[in-house]
């Protein structure tokens, strides 16, 4: 709660705030943060290994110190490289937060209560994004280049209470045993059942990256809805996810986990159906559809997040799970890098284009998840919310 509080104060204003203080311009900073998101992205491997080796724990901790450094080191930036240098060391930062997160969630919960505390703990993340997110909002309100500052200070002081707090963590690193089977990339690369797992995610995340990187284009360009939809949106899906989540995993309880991943799937499919109708119906129509949409839309997130979360860290090795959640962690860095260019160039080519596409897309993945239960065994558990022996 407290990293995403800060974490949700500095990332709506990033732009804004590299333009108010240093003299780079817009494709600059653009292209910095791009570049930067690239090069980082096998780090995410490192970091699994890692994991596996020092424990979760360790490599939160780090991840918090390699944030709060960068943050500071972000007061000073004033050149293109300097921002891709710094970012690119928050970037690894994040990835050693993130890529220890499931671990450690895996390691100090029981099984049968796993979806419950995923869904917790992603509730906990949306709803410090959203008082972050007003905060920022006044300090863009305001400003002035102190005011800007003083939100990388927060975010910064953010990351150092939140390694504070995980000092009281205990270590939950996996003994390496002699007589545990050797194991490394080349195990979790040619493990199928968990490729295919992972195939699932990917489809997952192209859903849940439509949020921030399709549906405000959309409303206020394309479909032509007043400004204050596009708030009035994320507003509706943070509600529903910091307070629905744990209503949402107790409904799926006693159902198995890979129909589900197929349900969210048929959240979204309905929801871009909706979508598509916001673009020809008269605007006041259009703005009550969408915003139906959109909470159609979130239950697709609410259904899917928790349980693959669970699938995930129950499918992997002990002794490897840091590599196996490495590379699940990672669909979301290859969503963030891939999903802006795909959907602002299916935007650019007509109204309904991104929402077909996404649309077969859905269809395929929600077929494809009722029958992952076949091949990875932890799919075909059914969702609980209390301990199992």
């Amino acid at each position: 709660m407290v990293d995403t509080l800060g974490s949700g104060l500095f990332m709506p204003i990033t732009i804004l705030y590299f333009l108010a203080v240093s003299p780079l311009s817009l494709v600059q900073i653009g292209a910095a943060l791009s570049v930067s998101a690239l090069l980082t992205l096998p780090a995410a491997l490192v970091v699994g290994t890692m994991v596996d080796r020092q424990g979760p724990r360790r490599m939160m901790l780090l991840g918090n110190l390699v944030q709060a450094g960068g943050m500071v080191a972000y007061l000073f930036v004033d050149t293109f490289w300097a921002l891709a240098l710094w970012t690119a060391v928050l970037n690894v930062g994040r990835q050693c937060f993130w890529g220890s997160f499931g671990n450690t969630v895996t390691a100090i919960t029981a099984p049968g209560e796993r979806e419950l505390w995923f869904g917790f703990l992603q509730a906990m993340r949306n709803l410090g994004y959203a008082v972050g997110g007003v905060l920022a909002g006044i300090a863009v309100q305001v400003g002035t280049q102190g005011a800007f500052r003083a939100v990388v200070i927060a975010n910064t002081v953010s990351f150092v209470v939140a390694w504070f707090l995980l000092l009281a963590v205990p270590d939950h690193r996996v003994p390496q045993h002699e007589d545990r089977p050797p194991g490394g990339w080349g195990v979790v690369v040619r493990d199928r059942s968990y490729l295919r797992l992972l195939l699932a995610q990917y489809g997952y995340v192209l859903g849940v990256m439509v949020l921030n990187f399709a549906l405000p284009v959309y409303a206020a360009e394309s479909a032509g809805l007043p400004g204050w939809t596009v708030g009035a949106i994320f507003t509706l899906n943070t509600v529903m996810v910091g307070l629905g989540q744990g209503l949402a995993v107790r409904a799926m309880v006693g159902r198995r986990r890979s129909r589900m991943m197929a349900l969210a799937q048929a959240f979204f499919a309905a929801s871009y159906v909706m979508f598509i109708l916001t673009g020809v119906l008269p605007v006041w129509l259009g703005v009550a559809v969408i915003l139906v949409a959109s909470a159609v839309y979130t239950c697709g997130e609410l259904t899917g997040g928790p349980v693959l979360s669970a699938v995930a860290a129950e499918a992997a090795p002990d002794h490897l799970r840091g590599r196996y959640l490495s590379l699940f962690q990672l669909s979301w860095a290859v969503g963030g890098v891939l999903a802006p260019a795909a959907y602002t160039f299916l935007l650019d080519h007509g109204r309904t284009t991104l929402w077909l596409v996404l649309l077969g897309i859905s269809v395929v993945a929600g077929g494809y998840a009722t029958r992952l239960w076949r091949v990875v065994p932890s799919a075909a558990l059914s969702v609980t919310d209390r301990p199992t022996s």
